[in-house]
């Protein structure tokens, strides 16, 4: 059925499981798998009077059931494995109903056309629910209260919303702009020590008298100081490289006027921002914030992402960049990178072997036994031998053979060895 109607739509769910699909085909039929892993492929029940795709359908997952609910008109329906139920809604009917029984909020949006697309999205520490709408031109938060965020092309709200897809389910998540001192430089008139001192610069490029005049209000206040770190800050919560290097130039130039300022958070700022912009260019597409970067952890989140997505060269360039140990940096990646080259078809087990110890020789922290087993799971026990043959350590090249019942081979690496209890 798939073959002939094709797949109109799908969607990537998680449950206990693991990872799962369900799809919509051109015969307007669900089916789904619970596990890609090991993929059986379920049709649910048809939906009476199912004329075209559904405005909107999501996957459920209860008591190790899976369903699927999706709206038709004025409509739910839900869908498991052996019928096809209209839902209603409790505030509705009097009677019972499993799905949904609570009423979260009711808010009218003044906008006569229905939203792109809704989602819900929770606060991290109070765990606050809320619904996110988009239209074509405006995006809109609505919590269980009067009011609401509405966000506008332009609109500087200290909200932005970000797709997400290093973590695991993918997800879209709003970020309030933490920063006080963003607020403090871009909020309309300020006289905060960092605003001032930002005008300084812009008007020392200027060759005007005016900077002299914002750099003395600032320091007659004995706040030079503050203004060179709230710039500083502030930098690290911009997006677009023209605003942190406008921001980092006025802290720059602030600096030259004090005797005892610590240069080591400056120079980190410009070593993260570095970072920041090369995952977040548009080639890459990792809109990673400052506060999601915590470099002080090896496995940070973003170089995680760039090895899922096998952009091994650039995870590379910048661990050497941020100076991470070695094994805990390059090594982890070209480890990473051997294990999905085991799994290339189009290539021989002599060309593999040779490419993967060619490329990581006798890097510090890398187990050619490992990408052995890798290679061995993979169905290509041939190869696991090869690669085996890199591996300076008989302890464990002794163990894969004997899984392998390649118990000759064991044998005689056992011998080579020189350790008797191997």
């Amino acid at each position: 059925e798939v073959l002939q109607n094709h797949v109109l739509e799908a969607q990537v769910f998680h449950t206990e499981f693991g990872t799962g699909v369900a799809i919509l085909t051109g015969a307007l039929r669900f089916s789904l798998a619970t596990n890609i892993d090991d993929l059986k492929l379920r049709r649910l029940p048809e939906v009476p009077g199912l004329q075209k795709p559904p405005p909107c359908w999501a996957v459920l997952s209860q008591d190790r059931v899976t369903m699927v609910l999706l709206a038709m008109g004025q409509e739910l329906f839900l869908l498991d494995n052996t019928s096809c139920s209209v839902v209603c809604l409790a505030s509705c009917v009097p009677e019972p109903s499993p799905l949904p029984q609570e009423k979260f909020c009711e808010f009218n949006t003044g906008i006569r056309s229905p939203p792109k697309q809704m989602v819900w999205c929770t606060r991290p520490r109070s765990r606050q629910r809320a619904v996110v709408l988009a239209w074509e031109r405006q995006l809109m938060v609505v919590g269980n209260s009067s009011e609401c965020i509405r966000m506008l092309p332009g609109h500087g709200s200290g909200i932005r919303c970000h797709f997400w897809a290093g973590a695991a389910p993918p997800h879209p998540c709003l970020i309030p702009i933490p920063a006080e001192a963003s607020q403090e430089i871009f909020r309309i008139a300020s006289m905060a020590p960092g605003a001032l001192l930002l005008e300084a610069q812009k008007e020392y490029e200027k060759e005007s008298q005016k900077a002299d005049e914002y750099l003395r209000e600032i320091r007659e206040q004995q706040l030079l100081p503050e203004a060179v770190g709230q710039c500083i800050e502030a930098a690290g919560y911009e997006h677009e490289p023209d605003t942190q290097k406008s921001l980092l130039r006025a802290a720059s130039f602030g600096k030259c006027f004090l005797d005892k300022f610590p240069p080591e958070g400056f120079v980190r700022m410009c070593q993260d921002l570095r970072v920041l912009n090369a995952i977040r260019d548009y080639q890459i597409g990792i809109p990673l914030t400052f506060t999601q970067y915590p470099t002080a952890d090896p496995a940070w989140s973003g170089l995680g992402a760039l090895v899922l997505r096998r952009l091994y060269p650039l995870a590379i360039r910048i661990c050497e960049f941020l100076r991470l140990p070695e094994i805990q940096g390059v090594s982890r990646i070209l480890a990473h990178w051997a294990c999905y080259k085991v799994q290339q078809k189009d290539k021989s087990d002599e060309e593999v072997a040779q490419a993967i110890n060619q490329k990581l020789g006798d890097t510090a922290g890398i187990s050619y036994s490992d990408i052995a087993t890798r290679a061995y799971d993979c169905g290509r026990a041939e190869l696991a031998i090869k690669l085996l043959e890199y591996e300076p350590r008989s302890g464990e090249q002794v163990p894969l053979l004997l899984k392998m019942k390649r118990s000759k081979l064991a044998l005689g690496k056992a011998i080579e060895s020189g350790d008797t209890d191997l």
